[in-house]
């Protein structure tokens, strides 16, 4: 198991983690019963992290390909010296990278319309009914 490592975020919050060795198998060695202290601040160990994230994203997505969505998945070791290194995970690889489409929609249809059918002609205007006593008003009218 390799060693703990205490690192300090931005807003001096203590962050705990167990560390790597280094390539040369060089072990750090903490005082007391502590874990040893990093040199940097956690935010500033990922930042090569970040940068890989960062470029790997503008190969895919400003590419030839352009999915609609761009998934990274990175093995993470700390180091109290180097930082951030992206690990190798079980799989043996360093960085693993989903890419999906969207299945592009069916085209709509264009609307069907109803054959024309024929219709009949409007009714004619009603007559004028006379009320009842005077014959000659629906001819006046």
């Amino acid at each position: 198991m390799d060693g703990l490592v205490e690192f300090r975020t931005g807003d001096g919050v203590r962050v705990v983690v167990e560390g790597v060795e280094d390539e040369d198998g060089a072990r750090l060695v903490s005082r007391g019963d502590g874990p040893a202290r990093a040199a940097r601040t956690f935010e500033d160990s990922l930042d090569g992290v970040r940068a890989a994230a960062a470029s790997a994203l503008r190969v895919f997505r400003d590419g030839s390909l352009r999915p609609d969505a761009v998934e990274l998945e990175f093995g993470v070791k700390l180091s109290a010296e180097a930082g951030a290194v992206i690990a190798k995970g079980s799989a043996e690889g360093h960085l693993v990278v989903k890419l999906s489409w969207s299945p592009e929609p069916a085209p709509t249809p264009a609307p069907v319309t109803a054959p024309a059918t024929a219709t009949a002609p409007p009714a004619p205007p009603s007559p004028a009914v006379a009320p009842a006593g005077d014959p000659d008003a629906a001819t006046r009218s």
